[in-house]
């Protein structure tokens, strides 16, 4: 393992590994390190949407919009097992926004990224066309459109996937503890937070993706100063059983006027969220409150029949968004737009990546590499935009054809366990399936679709080290599993690390 390299990364995000998988795929020799798991932060607690941004219109963020936009059918042609279409249903409510106003929104949204394969927007008749009848009837007219859908964690690890396949040196519960700069270099000072060992690095750039931790990152890691800063905005999500029948989503005003949206989640749930609340708290420590959780509940009761209370949660979760520090006082206005800054002037040189959001994540990739073009001037050219992350290599990006052909390739599998390791593997399933021809051939089973097959590909092949990388992150079994499988699981799981530590003392 090299302790030379041309990029040294400090964050295991959605940044992060985009930007390894970048660089790495142009030829240059990458080190990346995150303290925690892949995801374990923001990037694994977001909406979990690929979309333009609505809303953003409002704030006039055209630019960013149309980026988006462009991306969303980017990354739906390179990941559609872990990304694809959704329809969002939005009733109209007269005492917010205007219709009129929703309707050039929506038709701006339609026109600004080139849209080539998702459907168009298309208005309703909530008393008449079934997406309306779990609505009440005070709401009589809404809206249809497209976004889509992604699994945020599994997005962050294919790209740490691909990166690590490029070349790239991948380091998960990795502590970045100091860099200096060493004239035209970078010392970087890590630990491996389980063995305590402790290395120094040489690289001859520094990149800053630690997200809500950037600015913890240059004044107490780097000893530096930036003139930029975030604003940390605390957003939370409920996940309660689905109450309406369909695939698609909704996406309802607030009394605020903010927006809410209600998507389909894990088949039988719904994912509810986001707020928007400034944060002052160490990101770690990061909680919903109960007011937060309250204020969710009213948004959905205030537009369906179904009426929800507190007892409906059963799971929540909160992430803290690292936003550009534009000045503005709402935290619902803070730009979602990032800033890459390069700071060159005093020996090796340090980027420090601002902002960002899921969706833009591979330009912003692409754009943090070509700054350091000066540095690298024969480095390869861009090479993203059309090129599939692992798994996603599927004909046409056409899911649906996919999964019928791997039915007839396993027909003794349970048809729930071949579609959650195709949405979650997609061609690359046939590495957890391996010689099995019968489903005893996948080791112990602990839930509903969780066998050992998998367990062990996930630690193998993507850094999956505890019980909670795998139920929480890599996949979402723990919201499938009971009390007594997932301490099963915990306990088997621990034993099996204690067992592979006495092998290798």
């Amino acid at each position: 393992m090299s302790n030379t390299v041309d990029l040294f990364i400090i964050g295991g995000g959605i940044n992060g590994a985009g930007i390894a998988r970048d660089a790495a795929g142009r030829g240059l020799s990458v080190m990346l390190c995150e303290k925690d798991d892949l995801a374990q932060g923001t990037s694994s607690r977001s909406g979990k949407l690929v979309h333009g941004g609505l809303r953003y219109l409002e704030y006039y963020e055209f630019r960013l919009v149309r980026e988006a936009l462009i991306e969303r059918e980017v990354l739906l042609n390179a990941a559609s097992h872990i990304i694809w279409p959704m329809r969002f249903v939005l009733p109209h409510s007269p005492n917010d926004r205007s219709a009129w106003l929703v309707r050039l929104g929506l038709f701006l949204y339609d026109n600004l990224g080139g849209r080539k394969k998702l459907p168009g927007t298309r208005s309703l008749n909530l008393h008449n066309d079934p997406e309306g009848s779990p609505i009440k009837d005070g709401y009589k007219k809404g809206f249809e459109y497209s976004d889509c859908w992604v699994d945020d964690a599994r997005l962050v690890v294919l790209n740490a996937v691909d990166a690590g396949r490029l070349g790239a040196q991948i380091l998960t519960r990795t502590v970045c503890t100091s860099a200096r700069r060493d004239g035209n270099v970078w010392k970087v000072e890590i630990t491996d937070t389980h063995s305590g060992e402790t290395r120094t690095i040489t690289s001859k750039i520094l990149i800053n993706a630690g997200g809500p931790w950037v600015n913890d990152i240059i004044n107490r890691v780097t000893g530096t100063n930036s003139r930029r800063a975030v604003r940390l905005v605390k957003g939370s999500h409920i996940v309660v059983p689905k109450f309406w029948d369909g695939s698609h989503a909704y996406l309802v005003q607030n009394h605020d006027k903010r927006v809410i949206f209600i998507n389909p989640y894990e088949g039988d749930k719904a994912l509810i969220g986001t707020t928007d609340i400034s944060y002052e708290g160490r990101p770690e420590n990061v909680e919903v409150a109960d007011s937060e959780v309250t204020y969710l509940v009213d948004a959905v009761n205030r537009y369906f029949k179904q009426q929800l209370t507190k007892d409906d949660v059963l799971q929540k979760f909160s992430g803290v968004r690292p936003l550009y520090d534009d000045g503005n006082g709402n935290p619902s206005a803070v730009t979602r737009d990032y800033l890459l800054d390069l700071e060159e002037g005093s020996g090796a040189p340090l980027l420090n990546i601002f902002g960002g959001k899921i969706t833009t994540f591979r330009k912003l990739a692409e754009h943090a590499i070509e700054k350091l073009h000066p540095f690298f001037p024969d480095m390869k050219k861009a090479w993203t935009a059309d090129q599939h992350l692992p798994g996603g290599d599927i004909p046409n990006a056409d899911f649906e054809e996919f999964l019928s052909k791997l039915t007839l390739r396993y027909p003794w599998m349970q048809k729930s366990l071949l579609k959650h390791y195709a949405r979650l593997y997609g061609t690359l399933t046939h590495k957890i399936i391996g010689a099995a021809n019968c489903i005893g051939d996948l080791g112990q089973k602990f839930g509903p679709d969780l066998y050992e097959a998998e367990v062990n590909y996930l630690c193998e092949n993507e850094w999956a080290q505890t019980a909670e990388d795998i139920l929480h992150r890599r996949t979402k079994h723990n919201l499938h599993m009971t009390d007594h499988e997932k301490n099963g699981f915990i306990a088997w799981f621990d034993e099996r690390e204690n067992e592979c530590k006495k092998e290798i003392l």
